[in-house]
C-alpha cells in the first residue's frame, strides 16, 4: 500500500502544494518589487519638487551654484542616489557628487529630450553609458517654469543598493514558502495515513481473509465519508457472500440428501431381489417402487440441469406471440388425472377468449405447469383451485390460487430458494423443491415479476406478469 497508492498520493499532493507555494512566492516577490519601485518613484518625484524649485532659482540667478550643489548633495545623500541637473539642451550644469564634476558642460540627454519637453518622465534600468560601473535605476524628471521647459533632473540609484533592501523580504517570502511546503507534506502524510491508507489497509486485510474462506470477517470503519460508504458497501457485499456460501452449503447438503434417498431405496430393493430376501411374488411390486424412485431421481436431475442452465443464461429464449389462455387450458388438461384424484374444483377465469403475450412458449408452459402442479399438491383435499388471467395496462397478469394453508411470514422470503419447502411435514417425494426456483428464474430472464399473496383466512395466490402484444 505504501509503495502504491500512499506514495502516489503524497507525491501528487506535495507537487501540487509545492507548485502553489512557489507560484505564490514568485508572485509576492514580483509584486513586492514592483510596489517597492513604485514607492521609490513616488519618493523621487516628491524630492524632485524641491530640486526643481532650486534649479529654477539658480537659472534665474537668484541663488549661487554652490547653493544648488549643496541642495543636490543633501538630497542625494538622503535618497542614496546621484542627482544631476541638465539644461533644456541636455547639458549637465550641477551634480550631487563631486566625483562626477567632469560631466559638467557635457551633453548627456539627447534622445530623451523629446519626451521630457512634452512633460513625460523617463525611467530606465541598466547600464547608463560608461559613467557607472554597475547597473543603475535612472529616473529623469522634466523641469518647467511658467510652462517653459527649463531642463531635467536625473536621478541614478544603484540596482544592487535597491535590491539589497529587497533581499531580506525575498528571504522571508521563500523561507516561509519552503517551511509551509514541509509542514504541508507532514500534514498530508499524517492525514493520508489516517483517513485513506489505514482504512483501505483494513478493507484489504478483510478482503484477503474473506478470499481465504473466512466469510464472517467484517470491516469496522465508522467514518461518514466516501471511505465509510465503501466500508458499508464492502460489509454488505461480505454479508451477501456469507449468505451465498451458506446457501451453497445447504444446496450441496440438500442435493446430497435428495439424491441419496432414492439411490438407497433402489439399492435396497434390487439387492433384496438379487439376494433372494424378497419373495418372488413381490418382486414386481418392489421393482415398480424402484422404478418410481428412478423417475423421481430423473426429475430431480432434470430440474437441477434446467435451473443451472437458466441461471447461467444458456437457455436462449425464443420470444414470440403466444396465447397464454391456450397454454393454461393445455396445462390443466395434463393434470386432469391428479385433479380427479384429489377431487378438486378448478375454476378458470379468462380475460376474453384469447390473450396474446410476448414470451417463449416452452418456458412459459414450464412456468404454468409448475405453478398448477404446486397448487394441486398443496391444495386442500376436495378443495378449490382458481386460475385467472386479466389485462392491466401493457401487462397480462396470470394468477394461480389454491385454498391450502397460508405460508407463514417467516417462510415467504425463502419460498424461492432451492429445495425449500414451507410445509416441513411433507416428504421429499412430493416435490423436488426446485419448481418455484425454476419459475422465478425463467420470469426473471424474461424481465417479468412474480409474487405471492396469502389470503386472510386460507389460501395462497401466485401471480406473475407477461408483456402484452
Amino acid at each position: 500500500m505504501k509503495k502504491g497508492l500512499f506514495s502516489k498520493l503524497v507525491f501528487t499532493f506535495t507537487v501540487i502544494i509545492a507548485i502553489s507555494f512557489v507560484m505564490t512566492a514568485a508572485f509576492l516577490s514580483y509584486w513586492f518589487e514592483s510596489y517597492y519601485f513604485e514607492q521609490r518613484k513616488g519618493q523621487l518625484e516628491t524630492e524632485s519638487q524641491f530640486i526643481g524649485a532650486a534649479a529654477v532659482q539658480y537659472l534665474q540667478g537668484n541663488i549661487s551654484i554652490d547653493k544648488i550643489n549643496e541642495t543636490l548633495t543633501y538630497i542625494g545623500n538622503y535618497l542614496s542616489t546621484d542627482i544631476w541637473l541638465a539644461d533644456n539642451y541636455g547639458y549637465v550644469y550641477a551634480v550631487s557628487d563631486s566625483g562626477y564634476k567632469k560631466l559638467i558642460g557635457t551633453q548627456i540627454l539627447t534622445k530623451e529630450l523629446e519626451e521630457l519637453r512634452i512633460g513625460h518622465t523617463v525611467e530606465k534600468r541598466g547600464v547608463f553609458g560608461s559613467m557607472f560601473k554597475v547597473p543603475v535605476h535612472t529616473f529623469e524628471i522634466p523641469i518647467f517654469s511658467r510652462g517653459v521647459f527649463n531642463g531635467a533632473i536625473m536621478m541614478h540609484t544603484s540596482i544592487d543598493e535597491l535590491t539589497g533592501a529587497l533581499k531580506k523580504v525575498y528571504e522571508i517570502i521563500w523561507i516561509s514558502a519552503v517551511f509551509a511546503i514541509i509542514v504541508s507534506c507532514i500534514v498530508i502524510y499524517y492525514l493520508s495515513q489516517r483517513i485513506i491508507i489505514k482504512p483501505l489497509a483494513k478493507i484489504n486485510y478483510v478482503a484477503d481473509k474473506i478470499s481465504k474462506g473466512e466469510v464472517e470477517k467484517r470491516v469496522s470503519i465508522k467514518s461518514k465519508d466516501e471511505i465509510g460508504t465503501l466500508a458499508k458497501s464492502f460489509n454488505s457485499m461480505a454479508d451477501s457472500l456469507e449468505e451465498v456460501e451458506k446457501n451453497r452449503r445447504e444446496f450441496i447438503s440438500n442435493v446430497s440428501h435428495e439424491i441419496r434417498s432414492p439411490i438407497t431405496s433402489i439399492k435396497g430393493f434390487i439387492g433384496g431381489i438379487l439376494d433372494g430376501v424378497i419373495p418372488k411374488e413381490k418382486e414386481n411390486y418392489y421393482l415398480s417402487v424402484a422404478y418410481e424412485e428412478i423417475q423421481r431421481l430423473t426429475r430431480l436431475v432434470n430440474d437441477l440441469l434446467d435451473l443451472s442452465a437458466i441461471e447461467a443464461g444458456q437457455f436462449k429464449l425464443r420470444i414470440e406471440e403466444i396465447d397464454i389462455n391456450e397454454i393454461i387450458r393445455i396445462c390443466i388438461i395434463k393434470f386432469e388425472t391428479k385433479i380427479k384424484e384429489k377431487k378438486l374444483k378448478v375454476d378458470v377465469l379468462m380475460h376474453d377468449d384469447r390473450l396474446y403475450v410476448a414470451a417463449d412458449r416452452d418456458r412459459i408452459t414450464q412456468v404454468v405447469t409448475n405453478l398448477i402442479d404446486n397448487a394441486i399438491k398443496y391444495g386442500a383435499e376436495e378443495g378449490n383451485v382458481k386460475i385467472s388471467t386479466k389485462s392491466k395496462g401493457d401487462k397480462a397478469l396470470v394468477s394461480v390460487f389454491n385454498d391450502g394453508p397460508c405460508i407463514p411470514k417467516e417462510d415467504l422470503k425463502h419460498i424461492w430458494n432451492r429445495f425449500y419447502k414451507a410445509d416441513k411435514s411433507r416428504t421429499s417425494k412430493i416435490s423436488t423443491g426446485l419448481g418455484l426456483s425454476i419459475v422465478r428464474s425463467i420470469l426473471t430472464q424474461l424481465g417479468e415479476d412474480i409474487w405471492i399473496e396469502n389470503k386472510e383466512t386460507q389460501g395462497v395466490t401466485f401471480t406473475f406478469t407477461l408483456k402484452k402484444i
